[in-house]
């Protein structure tokens, strides 16, 4: 049998090669570091074989793994370590005020202002690799930014600043950058002291292979990343390792399982043989789970650390976003939803009764179109319109794709289709919370049906609620256009979710409403 192979490196060897971490120097080549990447088990500790724990015995062994050995405070185990950190970094803010002299009620909207600029400096991110020197950078500049934000604010409070309270103001900044990198360090040294300690998050590494056997023990020699690895989850370990320093707990399309019998808190996604199309669907069946993931990139050995990235004994790693519907965010995009399409039903009200009295002249009774249509997590709704053309029978009106080129539609109807004002008693939809403003646009469960079977990402874009417009409409994907194009927008604008990308849709739609082609 020969040795597998972990995609992605050069660096595969048998269990009987141990590579020891060395500097190999030839006469044409410059110094290399190389990984220790040995696959026999530590003198004395347990070892496991490649056969997959029963499904019974995981949430055991994920107890007695991560056991907390200290007493920590909830919520430093349930949120990470950023608000040992905010405390450091008021207590530092104050600090300097103090010693200026400074401090007054005045101050409250320079910590104010500082604490939001670093929030969205990213220095409150969980990180797993801690140093105030790394921060040294993002604080020198967010404190610079807060003294010119805080003047604006003190001048718009009717408390403007002369030029003893700008230069006051630069030194509190100064002053205010060294006694932040200072408590600092001395809260990175209490969280390191703590994951070694108290704060143990449970891990999960996808892939068994020589490179995550390597990361797995890493993390066992390393607790100061606080991640305590639990075992591995992989379809097809590798092939000629027997025993195992940390157990197989399933099969690659098992982990949303498993995270769930183990209470895991962090996956750790490492080469193995699974396609990347069967890890990309895995991945997001986790969307909403409380975990975060991370990715070993390809050819690491020469990738670049950026900012936004952590890395583990030198080895890289990159966070993936958190599902969309996690981010704190999430819950102002439903009450803009809600406060929105109420206002627009209010405003647009005379519109919609004098469309309501043109449907009914046209085509008579029944002015509004009711339609199932497939929502958020395959879920079911009814779907209101103006009706712009009445359907034979319900088969038609379920399977019809397109009638835009219908030749029963009236002036009234092609005038609806043509400016999407049909669409206009959607907002009661949203407002009931059957739809969003700005999502994937829902289909009929029919074609739903066949979409799925043809395109393998289609059911993905089902993972937020449906909307009125989207980021593939206003890039003119409706009507007969390519569904794989519409599912591959759809899943780009779920991944990438943001308010300001909402906004960006809806600025876009309602420059383009009268203007595009009906669907």
């Amino acid at each position: 049998m020969t040795d597998k192979t972990d995609t992605g490196t050069s660096w595969t060897k048998t269990r009987a090669e141990t590579i020891e971490t060395r500097a190999v120097r030839d006469e044409n080549h410059w110094p290399q570091l190389e990984l220790d990447l040995r696959v026999d088990s530590p003198a004395g500790g347990a070892t496991w074989t490649g056969e997959p724990l029963p499904p019974e015995a995981l949430p055991e062994h994920a107890a007695r793994t991560a056991r907390r050995r200290l007493f920590v405070p909830a919520i430093l185990h349930s949120h990470g370590s950023w608000p040992l950190v905010l405390i450091s970094d008021i207590v530092a803010l104050i600090s300097a005020k103090l010693i200026l002299d400074q401090l007054s009620r005045r101050s409250l909207v320079t910590f104010a202002i500082c604490v939001a600029v670093f929030g969205l400096a990213g220095l409150y991110r969980s990180r797993l690799t801690l140093s105030a020197l790394d921060d040294l950078p993002r604080v020198s500049l967010a404190l610079l930014g807060t003294v010119g934000l805080s003047t604006i604010a003190l001048s718009l409070l009717n408390q403007p600043a002369n030029q003893d309270h700008q230069e006051s103001q630069l030194m509190f900044a100064l002053l205010a950058v060294a006694i932040v990198t200072i408590l600092r360090s001395l809260a990175y040294l209490t969280i390191r002291y703590l994951r070694r300690n108290g704060i143990a998050h449970r891990t999960m590494v996808v892939g068994a292979g020589l490179i995550g056997q390597a990361v797995a023990r890493t993390l066992h020699e390393h607790p100061e990343y606080g991640l305590a690895p639990l075992g591995f989850v992989d379809s097809n370990p590798l092939g000629l390792v027997a025993d195992y320093e940390f157990p197989i707990l399933g099969h690659t399309d098992e982990l949303p399982k498993v995270l769930q019998l183990t209470g895991c808190r962090t996956v750790i996604i490492a080469f193995s043989t699974a396609p990347e199309e069967q890890m990309i669907d895995v991945i997001r069946q986790c969307d909403r789970m409380n975990c975060e993931i991370f990715v070993l990139p390809r050819l690491y050995e020469v990738h670049h650390v950026s900012t936004d990235m952590d890395y583990i004994w030198g080895v890289p790693l990159t966070r993936l976003r958190r599902g969309a519907q996690r981010a704190a965010s999430w819950r102002i995009k439903r009450l803009v939803d809600i406060v929105a399409s109420g206002l627009a039903l209010i405003v647009l009200a005379p519109l919609m009764a004098l469309i309501a009295v043109a449907v009914r002249f046209e085509g008579g009774p029944g002015v509004f179109f009711k339609q199932i249509r497939v929502g958020v997590d395959g879920r079911h709704f009814a779907l209101l319109k103006f009706r712009s053309l009445r359907p034979v029978d319900e088969a038609e009106s379920a399977t019809n794709w397109n009638i835009s080129h219908d030749n029963r539609l009236g002036p009234v109807g092609r005038i609806l289709r043509k400016s999407s004002l049909d669409e206009l008693p959607q907002l009661l939809n949203i407002l009931r919370g059957d739809m969003s403003i700005v999502g994937p646009r829902p289909e009929r469960p029919h074609f739903v049906e066949q979409f799925r079977q043809t395109y393998p990402r289609y059911w993905a874009r089902h993972r937020v609620p449906c909307g009125l417009t989207g980021w593939a409409q206003i890039h003119g994907l409706r009507g007969d256009t390519s569904i794989a194009d519409r599912a591959r927008f759809d899943n780009y604008y779920v991944e990438n979710w943001s308010i300001w990308l909402d906004i960006k849709i809806i600025v876009r739609t309602m420059g383009a409403v009268f203007t595009r082609a009906g669907s």
